[in-house]
């Protein structure tokens, strides 16, 4: 269902990137079974050119790698090593390094493809618009998880603040030290009988 949308967005990184296709073409002809989470797998062969087609069925794949769900939220976040740092891999390793090393460096250029739709300058405005509106989405959530923080801190008081859970953990300490002294003080004074 989405394997075909999925592969023809791959082909279109890798045709605007020599080096990634290069280093695929090496492994022609080879099958390479990518299982997400156990639920969804897309057979991949790559094909003379470097670029990426559907596997036919009844084959066997060279590599297997299975990735786990959330290994796509990392790709979400903008971290491309995410997608294969917790990836279980079985089979060739080399196919495997290829393709780990090929989808950790392809970057998509998006303003060189929207450039081509709306032409230069308005692609790069859009992109800077976007690259603004990401910057200030951050940094407004990161000033509402704070104030939410200081919140529940100051006003709610249902957090401790820093400084009386480290004096609470000093008294602890203390009281520990203590009753350990004590204990010993105890048990001299009941072997002195």
């Amino acid at each position: 269902m989405f394997a075909r949308p999925a592969l023809a967005f791959v082909n279109h990184l890798l045709t605007g990137e020599h080096w990634a296709r290069e280093r695929l073409a090496a492994f022609a002809g080879k099958l390479a079974q990518l299982r997400l989470g156990g639920t969804i797998t897309v057979g991949l062969m790559i094909g003379d050119q470097g670029l990426c087609e559907l596997a036919p069925d009844g084959v066997d794949p060279a590599v297997t790698i299975e990735l786990p769900v959330d290994s796509l939220a990392g790709l979400m976040a903008g971290d491309p090593a995410a997608l294969f740092s917790s990836a279980r891999i079985s089979g060739s390793v080399d196919l495997a390094e290829a393709l780990g090393f090929v989808f950790r460096n392809l970057r998509w250029d998006v303003e060189h493809d929207l450039a081509q739709l709306v032409g230069d300058i308005v692609a790069r405005r859009a992109v800077q618009l976007a690259g603004s509106f990401a910057r200030w989405h951050a940094e407004s959530s990161t000033r509402l998880v704070e104030s939410v923080a200081e919140y529940l801190e100051e006003e709610a008081r249902v957090l401790a603040r820093r400084s009386e859970v480290e004096q609470f953990c000093g008294g602890v300490d203390v009281l520990r030290d203590d009753l350990a002294r004590f204990e010993k003080r105890l048990e001299r004074t009941a072997r002195s009988r």
